[in-house]
């Protein structure tokens, strides 16, 4: 009975006097990044110190904590339980520790971590960039390309803010829809698909080019079309939207784009958008964060700007591209615009791009 007592008193505190606690932020590194030399990139040590502080977290785990696996390192089965402890434990020292969060972004030294679709950082991401250039000169925008579906990134601080089509209800996390998008096809000026009416089966004749970074082959198209009995040619698919544009300007492919937020950047390439001539379900353009950040001063920060850049992007009278577009574009390349032309390429930004065939939809 006295060893269980002074192990929970006098004792414990003089064995955790003798811990350094600086530990716990190298085993967090090297748990995430399962690699002594990623984890020492990312604490800014040398390898041989990160190595040290390898064995010193060994010795007072009593664990190896990562063991080689071939060419790679991998977890411990102690170490793979501990992970998430140890993280929480970091993160409830830093939220302990950290300074109050400035009133002003003028005072925000941060990196945020952003998730979305590339199509999505083409339509508004100058934006944000612009709006932290200006506000926050501290502050970093960190964009990556949509990872796996889940709340896991945005739980373990992996993502600060997921940006895009969040079909999910986890009770982990907070969701505002922004703004409601459709589909439209798109393919190059001149295609024959655009010489008359884009009907339902022309439109499935028609080889497809998907983006998709898992590289699918089907999605909601495919099963709108099986309903009526039809199957669409899929040429091939690409990885990103982006490179998905570019292949298009020189294919007799058509493709796929959000008409607010991706028409603009197939505008700009001189692409033509039409109608597709089904029922799909809209696109909901959300934002998703973790709880934990439901308060921070600096994340709210970062929510109202994500919400202006995207609520404030393109106008829902705009439609699919046409007439108004290509006035815009005359106008951005030097040329008359008429009085009351609106143009979606040019308030997104992009450059000038080749009047579109007359013979387009």
């Amino acid at each position: 009975m006295s060893n269980e007592s002074g192990a929970s008193g006098p004792q414990a505190a003089g064995n955790l006097s003798r811990i350094d606690l600086n530990l716990l932020v190298a085993l967090d590194a090297l748990l995430a990044e399962e690699s002594v030399t990623a984890a020492a990139d990312r604490l800014g040590l040398s390898g041989p110190a990160m190595s040290r502080t390898l064995g010193r977290i060994r010795r007072a785990l009593g664990d190896p904590v990562l063991v080689r696996a071939g060419r790679h390192m991998v977890p411990t089965p102690r170490a793979l339980a501990m992970r998430d402890r140890v993280r929480r434990l970091l993160e409830d020292a830093r939220s302990l520790f950290a300074a109050e969060e400035p009133a002003a972004p003028s005072g925000l030294v941060r990196t945020f971590t952003l998730s979305a679709h590339d199509s999505n950082v083409l339509a508004f991401g100058a934006a944000l960039l612009d709006r932290v250039a200006r506000e926050a000169p501290g502050v970093t925008l960190r964009f990556l390309a949509e990872g796996p579906t889940g709340v896991a990134p945005l739980r373990d601080g992996a993502v600060d803010l997921e940006i895009g089509v969040v079909d999910r209800d986890e009770p982990e996390v907070r969701v505002e829809p922004l703004l409601e998008d459709r589909m439209v096809g798109v393919a190059r000026a001149g295609h024959p698909l655009l010489e008359g009416t884009v009907t339902l089966r022309r439109f499935a004749a028609a080889s497809h080019l998907l983006d998709s970074r898992r590289g699918r082959l089907s999605g909601p198209i495919d099963d709108a079309l099986a309903a009526h009995g039809l199957r669409r040619r899929v040429l091939g698919t690409v990885p990103t939207f982006g490179a998905a544009l570019h292949v298009l300007t020189g294919t007799d492919a058509v493709g796929i784009v959000s008409e607010r937020l991706g028409a603009p950047a197939a505008a700009a390439l001189g692409l033509r958008t039409f109608e597709i001539p089904l029922e799909l379900p809209p696109l909901e353009i959300s934002m998703a964060w973790h709880p934990r950040h439901e308060a921070d001063g600096g994340h709210r920060w970062l929510r109202g700007l994500v919400r202006d850049a995207v609520t404030g992007f393109g106008r829902p009278d705009q439609g699919v591209s046409g007439g108004s577009s290509a006035a815009g574009r005359l106008a951005a390349c030097g040329g008359e615009r008429p009085a009351g032309a609106s143009s979606i390429a040019a308030q997104a930004g992009f450059g000038c791009a080749q009047p579109p065939s007359p013979s387009g939809v």
